[in-house]
């Protein structure tokens, strides 16, 4: 039997409310934290990818290199994270169906290819249906679906993740341990506190 075809959504419409100004263009050592999501989506074994785009996307599209990786824009981000989601799904569903896809944010400086490998690893290994990163106490992004899970997923709304989906489902819930995950980057402060 092959591997599954395994895809990326980088989820990265928000407006960073919080920080004043879009926190896909915050830098932390040397790159912004969207080319650091970039980089770890295009560095894992993923066949397929997409970056999914809202507000400030012109400013945001200027600030890494297009052909990198696809990208398109969700035109109704304002209706929260699902929305964001649903398009970068119906994305991967279009031409080459993935098997199961791994959401993953834009605002976690530490996720890189080997977090994404390992949740890949970690499906193959335990033939279970989700697959989440488990760090202070909880679980969450980057996350992996199985196609099984891809109705439920279209069918979230407002700002609603696949974590209600998981928390559903734990009988079919598998977990890497990811410590750094619990950071994400909401305001200045967590910024300042990153590059200390």
């Amino acid at each position: 039997m092959s591997n599954p075809r395994t895809g990326i959504v980088i989820l990265a419409a928000g407006e960073s409310s919080r920080l004043g100004y879009p926190k896909q263009i915050a830098r932390y050592k040397d790159k912004t934290l969207l080319q650091l999501a970039i980089d770890a989506a295009n560095g894992s074994k993923a066949d397929k990818r997409v970056l999914v785009l809202g507000a400030f996307k012109d400013e945001i599209k200027k600030t890494f290199s297009g052909a990198s990786i696809p990208n398109i824009p969700n035109p109704k981000w304002e209706k929260g994270m699902s929305s964001t989601l649903v398009k970068g799904l119906e994305y991967l569903q279009k031409i080459e169906p993935v098997d199961q896809v791994v959401i993953m944010l834009c605002d976690q400086p530490f996720v890189d290819s080997k977090i994404i490998d390992k949740l890949i690893d970690a499906q193959a290994k335990s033939g279970k249906g989700i697959v989440a990163c488990k760090y202070s106490k909880t679980f969450g992004v980057p996350i992996l679906f199985d196609k099984k899970y891809f109705t439920q997923l279209l069918a979230l709304t407002g700002d609603e993740g696949g974590k209600s989906i998981a928390q559903a489902n734990e009988e079919d819930l598998e977990l890497v341990t990811f410590a750094k995950g619990k950071t994400d980057v909401d305001t200045e402060a967590d910024l300042r506190d990153l590059n200390l």
